[in-house]
């Protein structure tokens, strides 16, 4: 998470930290940062977190494929956006 955040333009840091990457994710999927707040309401979050993930994989030029790796698989899909030669479209 550290490595895409920091493509996307925010403090890489703050992605490894639990309740702020909520809305570090946020701001890279271009949405409001309020949107953070809504992925800490119960079921609610896990539909909020499936938008915010296509968002990301949009801006970085990718598909709903990368959004099911993100959602299911994290611990390989963010080391593949940051490492991997997508860039974050401003």
């Amino acid at each position: 998470m550290w490595k895409s955040a920091s493509k996307a333009g925010q403090f890489g840091l703050l992605a490894c930290i639990p309740i702020v990457q909520f809305f570090i994710w946020a701001i890279m999927a271009k949405k409001e940062p309020w949107w953070g707040l809504l992925c800490l309401i119960p079921v609610v979050n896990f539909v909020f977190f499936i938008i915010i993930f296509h968002e990301i994989s949009k801006q970085f030029g990718r598909s709903i494929g990368t959004t099911l790796g993100l959602v299911f698989l994290p611990f390989i899909f963010w080391p593949i956006l940051g490492f991997g030669s997508a860039q974050y479209q401003q």
